[in-house]
């Protein structure tokens, strides 16, 4: 049978055998998964081994000590996000303060940090949600087949990103800088954390109107979604002209609303004629 069997067979060698586990050190009973005992809110403290009694009271020779406790501080992601965004007095120091900030999880998934693109100081700032496949292996918002219908939305009214004056260009970021795992929709905890960053983009970058393109976009400057319900209709964010509009991967997926969307490129043009 075997020497295991022959144990679970014998109750004085299971017992000799329990016994000389406690002699080796092995106090401690192994569990199926493993527990991070730092992340519980009341760590499990290790249950002492006893070995079995007999007719004879046997002496428990070792008992697990218990694991220290660690107290460990609490970031507060939102308010770093809001004093490091405070420090940056340029675009450029912005950049690197996003790319320095270690607290969004989103970053570890991501090949590259997408900042902006276009011309700074143009009078149209466009603010998209999180970037895509494209975007992330690029670097740059707005690329790939919604990046090129959105260039042919905005040259249609006299607007690239391509252009050298702020009357005919674009400035192009994103509500967040690093890719969602799985091309998935920014979480309002991953909005709120990089807000201070985005208002801090848009304050530096001084645009007199923003495009605000999508649910996410919409949300983080406005705390508000139902941007099918909204768009076209000019509000404020951040002492600014808001104009919400469908994002281009809308558009390509109901070819039928891009005749909304060239009402608010229409509106956008007038907005800018005055």
């Amino acid at each position: 049978m075997g020497i295991a069997q022959d144990i679970l067979a014998d109750w004085h060698a299971s017992h000799a055998a329990l016994l000389w586990q406690i002699d080796l050190g092995i106090d401690e009973w192994l569990l199926d998964d493993p527990i991070n005992r730092y992340e519980l809110a009341d760590p499990v403290k290790p249950v002492p081994v006893v070995a079995p009694t007999t007719t004879a009271p046997v002496a428990v020779r070792r008992a697990a000590a218990p694991a220290p406790v660690i107290d460990t501080p609490k970031v507060d992601a939102v308010a770093e996000a809001r004093a490091s965004a405070a420090r940056a007095g340029t675009l450029a120091e912005l950049r690197a303060a996003i790319d320095a900030f270690t607290h969004c999880d989103l970053r570890r998934g991501a090949r590259n940090l997408v900042f902006a693109d276009g011309l700074p100081g143009a009078r149209v700032l466009i603010l998209g949600e999180a970037p895509g496949p494209d975007e992330d292996r690029e670097g740059r918002p707005f690329v790939g087949q919604a990046g090129q219908l959105l260039d042919e939305m905005f040259e249609a009214i006299g607007l690239s990103r391509a252009a050298a004056l702020p009357g005919d260009a674009l400035y192009l970021t994103g509500v967040l800088p690093w890719r969602c795992l799985g091309s998935g929709e920014p979480t309002p905890g991953d909005i709120a954390m990089m807000r201070p960053f985005v208002e801090r983009h848009i304050e530096l970058a001084a645009p007199d109107f923003i495009v605000a393109m999508g649910n996410a976009a919409l949300f983080a400057l406005t705390q508000t979604r139902g941007v099918a319900r909204l768009r076209g209709q000019w509000t404020q964010a951040l002492g600014r002209p808001l104009l919400p509009m469908l994002h281009p991967d809308s558009l390509l997926r109901t070819p039928i609303a891009k005749r909304e969307a060239w009402e608010d490129l229409l509106a956008l043009e007038a907005r800018l004629a005055q």
